[in-house]
This record gives structure tokens, sequence and C-alpha cells, in this order.
């Protein structure tokens, strides 16, 4: 794709990332057939090559207007495009870059502000998020169908964790709604983890891992948070750690992309790149590991959804499943199982209507093989998916810790 940059968007810091990003695409538009939204909407300008232009075009100087800023925010981020795409396109760092042009040109309306506002002050931060959710257990019957979906079905608590013990150890990050939603996930990783040889560090200094700022538009705030998990995570980096664990693809996603991100800093380009180089979906772990130690009694029949940011950003697509296969567990085939639920950090709020209907859409997907329970990896497809108040649907690692012998 031919570009002509103006001078404006010339001077932006990522402004010869995005000229490269422009100039790879080839207009060939497979990327549309795999696009969760153009399937919906069918409008060129909501699938990935319409948006490509639409970023071209602003970067070239020409009229940004709401409605450019609204099939950019339409997006889910699901990077399905780029596991379609055979130019190697990076559209999500194309996206970014364009929200924020779009974003910093063309006011939001009053509503939208102040939910994109509420979302940064309330879920990062992980003590306040959990007590909201549990005043929201109480007050659930009173709560809007909006709120009272995003709460779990059942309150749940943690079981406890071992003491760190072993001569192997990992950090993991906790994750800011993870604790509040699903607070048994990261104890029962602990737990098989600590079965398989390998004790997790606790490192309550680190936070959220920054994407729900800088997918909000808050970029720089996002980033900051990167550094804070940085500064914390790195005396047990330098005592011998061997992996930063996410349960979260979500978070694991963005941790990954540290690296990247942080390139320019030069005061954390090379820790970034350390850190990102470390960072491990859980399945990345077990993949590794002697799983039959483990005296697994699988007897549940599952349904994986694997999330848009396990198997498209980190390129991990079906490793849950052979995981779960190797443990003896039966899964069900899900068609089209490479398309977004929908949830997509918090697309579900920002865009309710697009998202119910990728969540329905994948819950008959995924109910085709009559399974027993869904299992995910993520904690936003969890909360989005079980929502619904169909197939009860847990992250995969509860299941695998409920079955040891």
């Amino acid at each position: 794709m031919q570009t002509n940059l103006s001078e404006q968007a010339k001077q932006l810091p990522r402004a010869e990332e995005a000229e490269r990003i422009l100039r790879s695409c080839v207009h060939c538009g497979f990327c549309n057939a795999t696009c969760p939204t153009y399937q919906l909407i069918g409008d060129e300008l909501d699938g990935p090559r319409g948006r490509i232009y639409l970023i071209k075009q602003v970067l070239e100087g020409n009229e940004v207007t709401a409605k450019t800023q609204l099939h950019l925010d339409r997006c889910l981020s699901c990077r399905n495009c780029e596991t379609t795409c055979p130019s190697g396109v990076q559209y999500h760092n194309l996206l970014d870059i364009g929200r924020a042009v779009v974003d910093a040109a063309v006011p939001r309306p009053l509503a939208q502000r102040v939910l994109r506002e509420s979302l940064r002050a309330v879920v990062p931060h992980a003590s306040l998020f959990k007590g909201l959710a549990q005043i929201g257990q109480v007050f659930r019957p009173l709560l809007p169908a909006s709120l009272k979906t995003k709460l779990p079905r059942t309150a749940s608590a943690a079981k406890p964790r071992p003491e760190p013990h072993h001569a192997r150890r990992v950090l993991m990050l906790e994750g800011c709604v993870q604790p509040g939603l699903a607070p048994n996930t990261n104890a029962a990783t602990a737990r098989v983890l600590d079965r398989l040889g390998i004790s997790v560090t606790p490192i309550h200094e680190a936070g959220c891992c920054g994407a729900v700022d800088y997918h909000l538009n808050a970029q720089e705030q996002g980033l900051q948070r990167a550094r804070q998990n940085i500064d914390a995570w790195w005396p047990a980096i330098e005592q011998g750690a061997e992996a930063i664990v996410q349960t979260a693809s979500g978070c694991g996603a963005f941790v990954k992309d540290y690296g990247h991100l942080l390139a320019q800093d030069p005061a954390y380009a090379e820790k970034a790149r350390r850190v990102s180089t470390l960072a491990k979906d859980l399945v990345e772990v077990f993949n590794a590991e002697p799983l039959e130690q483990l005296g697994v009694h699988a007897d549940k029949r599952l349904a994986f959804h694997c999330p848009c940011t396990l198997q498209h950003a980190q390129k991990l697509g079906g490793a849950v499943e052979s995981v779960l296969a190797r443990l003896g567990f039966g899964l069900t085939a899900v068609p089209d199982s490479h398309l977004c639920c929908g949830s997509a950090g918090t697309y579900s709020l920002t865009q309710p209507e697009l998202s119910k209907q990728l969540r329905d859409n994948k819950l008959n997907a995924l109910e085709s093989g009559k399974p027993q329970v869904i299992v995910t990896a993520n904690i936003g497809c969890q909360t989005h998916l079980n929502g619904a108040g169909r197939t009860p649907v847990r992250h995969w690692i509860e299941l695998v810790e409920e079955a040891l012998n």
C-alpha cells in the first residue's frame, strides 16, 4: 500500500512503524473473511481492511470524524486477521496508533467519557474491584442486567496455597479482576504447580498488567503500569525466577508485548525485553512438564473456548486442548473456534449489543457437542460467557486441580 503521511503524522513517536505496517498491506481482503465484526455487520469499514484505509486517511491528513472513531471502536482487537493475513500485517499495532490519533482529534460524548474513565478508575485496582464485586453480590437482585451478568453466578473463595519450598520458582501475575471474580484460579494454579515441583513466589507489588488503560486510549498510563510491574518483578528475576506465569491470556498477551511497547524507553527497554521473554501462559509451563505424575482422574466432558489472546496474540491455539487430552479429559469439537466470544477486555461494556451477539454465537458453537462444562484460559471470556446463564464456564486449571488424586 502506497502511503504519504502528513507532516503532522511524521512527528508521531511511532510514525515509522505505522508507515511500515501500512505498506505491508496488499489489500487482499483475506482478513475480512475471519473478522467477527465484519461477519456481523457486513460493512467494509467494520473489517480490518476498511479500518486500515481509515487509519491511512487519518495519517495522511484527511478529516477525522466521529464515524471514523466508531468504526475503530467496534474492532475487538481479537487479532484473528493477523492469523489469517498472508503478508504479516501487524494490525493491532497500527490500530493502537490510529486510535490514539483519532481520540486526540475527536472529543467523545459525555456518556462515553464517563464510562471509559469509570472503567479505568475501577478495573485495574484489584482490591477496589474485589470489594465492589462483593457488594454487587449482596445487592445482585437490584443491579441492572448489564452489571448482573458480570458477576459470578455463585460466590467462590480461594483455597489455601502451599508455601514456596521448591528450588524451581516462578512468579505469577495475579491480575486485577480475577481475584474478585474467580479467586480460586490462581490458588489452584499454585497447588498444581506445587505437585509438579514448582513454587509460586508471590510479588504483591505487581498490579494490573496495563492493558485496560492502554486499550482505553490512556496509553502512557498503561505503559507506566508496565514499568511498575517490571520494577516489582526485577529482584526476583535477578534471583533466578524461571518464568512469569499468567493464568489470564489477555494479561499474558500484553506482558509479552512489553518489550515492543517499551523499546524506545532507554531506562526500561532491556528489562522489558527480558520480562517479555520470561512471560509464559500457564499452558506453556505445563507443556514442558511430566503431567503423568499428577495422577489426574478426568471424568468430565469439556468444551474448550480458546481466547483470542491465546490463539491469535500468543499463537498458542491447540495448546490447552493438547494438555487436557494428555490428562485424559474428553473434549468436544467446537465449530468456528477461531472466532471471538465478544468479551475483548472492556468491549462487552463499551459495545454491548455486538458483544452479546458474538457471545450467543460462541455459546451455540461451544454447546453443540453437549459438554458438561466449558473451560477457557482468560477471566474476561469466562465471565462474559458465564454471564449468559447457560453451560457453566470455568478456567481449565480448576478442573485439573479438582481431578487430582
